[in-house]
This record gives structure tokens, C-alpha cells and sequence, in this order.
């Protein structure tokens, strides 16, 4: 018999250039350790580091900036790891972070905005499309035990399919 090699989480955060990418409180190159902290921390410590990272990729639960779309591919992975304590907190991040349109919405009043310094618009569409693009993992999501996680992962997905 064959033993099955797992693969680490997050084993990818090194292909991401974090300090050269701007998260909302500047350099996003404190991102690795807080998902770390989320993968293998205990309850408290996991919570505590999701919302640390939440203030930094979707602040005030609607805000993005450059460092987010980079950052959802691996909100995706934890969110299905079993050993992770707040995968509902991360379903709904993702669902904050797919609904976010307050740069777009207001560029559409207000075109200057479009010469900001940033591309804030393009930041939120490329941080919606990165949720978007692995919304086939839902299933996996909507067949868990937890009905917390399952019930984050339907909000998720009518989110996704609006």
C-alpha cells in the first residue's frame, strides 16, 4: 500500500511578491504570516488573525485594495481544510469581498476617481472575479457537516450567482 503525500497549506504564499503589493494599511507583506496564523492557529488565535487580515484586504467589510484578489486564492484553500476553526468567517469574507463595488459605484458618479493614485476599480473587479473564479469549490463547501459553513457557503453562492 501506497501512503498519500499531503501537500502543506499554503504552500504557494512564497510565489506571491506581499512587499511589493499595497494591502488598505500599506505594505501587504504581514499577509503570510496572519494565513498562516488562520491555518494552524487554535479557535482564538485563528479568529483573531482572520479579522486582522480582514482589515487589510476588506476593510469595513467592503473596502479592497491591490493585495486582495492575491489573497483569495488562499482564503478558497483554507475555507475547505477541515482543520481550520473559522471557515464560515472566511465564506463570508469571501462573500464581502465578492460583493464590494464601493470604488466602481462611486467612479461611476464621480470619473476622477479613475485618475486616483491606484487603480482602486480595477483592484476591486480583479478581487471579485478572483471569488468568482473558484466558485466550484462550493460544492465541497455546501456538503459539510457544519451547518454554520454550510449556510456562509449559500450566502456565498446566491452572492455568486446574482
Amino acid at each position: 500500500m501506497t501512503a498519500t503525500k499531503r501537500t502543506p497549506p499554503l504552500k504557494d504564499l512564497g510565489h506571491v511578491p506581499w512587499p511589493e503589493i499595497q494591502d488598505t494599511t500599506g505594505s501587504a507583506a504581514g499577509i503570510p504570516a496572519l494565513l498562516t496564523t488562520v491555518a494552524r492557529g487554535d479557535a482564538d488565535t485563528s479568529e483573531t488573525a482572520l479579522g486582522q487580515l480582514r482589515r487589510r484586504i476588506c476593510r469595513y467589510g467592503f473596502v479592497v485594495d491591490q493585495a486582495t484578489a492575491a489573497t483569495v486564492p488562499f482564503l478558497w484553500e483554507l475555507a475547505r481544510l477541515p482543520q481550520v476553526t473559522c471557515r464560515a468567517e472566511i465564506l463570508r469574507l469571501l462573500k464581502s469581498i465578492a460583493d464590494a463595488r464601493q470604488w466602481e459605484t462611486t467612479a461611476a458618479e464621480y470619473p476622477k476617481l479613475l485618475r486616483h493614485p491606484g487603480n482602486h476599480v480595477t483592484w476591486e473587479r480583479e478581487a471579485r472575479h478572483a471569488v468568482r473564479a473558484q466558485r466550484g469549490l462550493l460544492t465541497d463547501v455546501l456538503r459539510d457537516r457544519d451547518s454554520e459553513i454550510v449556510e456562509a457557503g449559500r450566502e456565498l453562492a446566491a452572492t455568486l450567482n446574482d
